[in-house]
C-alpha cells in the first residue's frame, strides 16, 4: 500500500466525538459539549443518546457527572428521558412549552403555586386511569422500583424528588399518548420545586408516599377508576402541604 496514500485517507466520520474534561465543573462541561453536538447536527432530534456508563466512560467522568448534566439538559429542554427506555434529543417545542409556564409561575408566584396545582387537578387523575389500562410490565416496574426509593428517602430530598418525578412520568408515559408526556415533562422544573416545598413540610414526604402506593395498587390491578380517585386524593393532599408549606414562608418573612 502507498503510504502518502494511507496517510491522506480520512479517518471515518463519528457522529460521537467526545473529549475527556477538566475536573472543574464537570457536568458543565459535558452539557456544552453535548449542545455543541445538538447545534453541528451530529445530534438531531429523535436521536438516542448513549447509556449512562457508556457516556461516563467516553467523558472520563463519574456517572454521577453523568447524571447531573441530563439532569441540566432536560431543564433546558434538550432532552427527554424516558424511563425504561432511555434519553432523547428532543425537537425543541417542549422547552418552547417549558419557558412559557416557567415564566408564567414566576412572574406571579403565589398565583403561579396555584395555577400547577389547579393544572395537575386536570390531568393527572386521567392520566391515572388510562395507565391502569395500558401501562405495560417495563413501567409498572419503574413505578415500583420509585416507590422503593422514596421508601428510603425520608432524609435524602434529592432521591426522593427524583423518584417522585419518575414515579409521574412513568404514568404519564404509560398513558400512551405524546403529547401527555411532552406536557407533563414540560413542567418538571415546576413540579421538582413544588416537591422541595412539600419534602420541607413536616410529614409531607410520609403522607405523599402513602397515596402513592395507593395509586400503584390501582395501576396493578388496572382498575381506571380507583387510578382516578386515588390520584385526586393525592393531589388534594399536594394542595394541603403546598398550603402549609406557603403559610410557612410567609410567616418565616415577617419575622425576618
Amino acid at each position: 500500500m502507498n503510504a502518502s496514500n494511507s496517510e491522506s485517507s480520512p479517518p471515518p466520520p463519528d457522529r460521537f466525538v467526545y473529549k475527556t474534561v477538566r475536573a472543574s465543573r464537570l457536568y458543565e462541561q459535558i452539557v456544552q459539549q453535548i449542545e455543541d453536538s445538538i447545534l453541528k447536527g451530529a445530534l438531531k432530534p429523535g436521536d438516542q443518546l448513549p447509556a449512562e456508563r457508556e457516556l461516563a466512560q467516553n467523558f472520563g467522568v463519574s456517572r454521577t457527572a453523568v447524571r447531573e448534566a441530563v439532569k441540566a439538559l432536560r431543564e433546558k429542554g434538550l432532552v427527554e428521558a424516558f424511563s425504561g427506555r432511555g434519553t432523547f434529543i428532543t425537537n425543541g417545542t417542549t422547552q418552547a412549552i417549558r419557558q412559557s409556564l416557567d415564566l408564567m409561575s414566576r412572574i406571579g408566584q403565589q398565583e403561579g403555586i396555584a395555577h400547577l396545582a389547579e393544572l395537575r387537578r386536570i390531568l393527572e387523575p386521567e392520566i391515572a386511569a388510562l395507565a391502569a389500562v395500558r401501562i405495560e410490565e417495563q413501567l409498572l416496574a419503574t413505578m415500583r422500583e420509585s416507590v422503593a426509593i422514596m421508601d428510603r428517602s425520608f432524609e435524602d430530598p434529592d432521591a426522593y424528588i427524583e423518584a417522585d418525578l419518575d414515579f409521574h412520568l412513568a404514568l404519564a408515559e404509560a398513558a400512551a399518548n405524546p403529547l401527555v408526556l411532552s406536557l407533563l415533562d414540560s413542567i418538571v422544573g415546576l413540579l421538582r420545586e413544588q416537591r422541595l416545598r412539600i419534602f420541607r413540610v413536616d410529614g409531607g414526604p410520609e403522607r405523599g408516599q402513602y397515596h402513592h402506593k395507593r395509586i400503584l395498587a390501582a395501576i396493578e390491578s388496572r382498575n381506571a377508576e380507583k387510578a382516578r380517585d386515588t390520584m385526586r386524593e393525592h393531589l388534594v393532599q399536594v394542595r394541603e402541604d403546598s398550603g402549609s408549606s406557603s403559610r410557612e414562608d410567609s410567616a418565616s418573612k415577617s419575622k425576618s
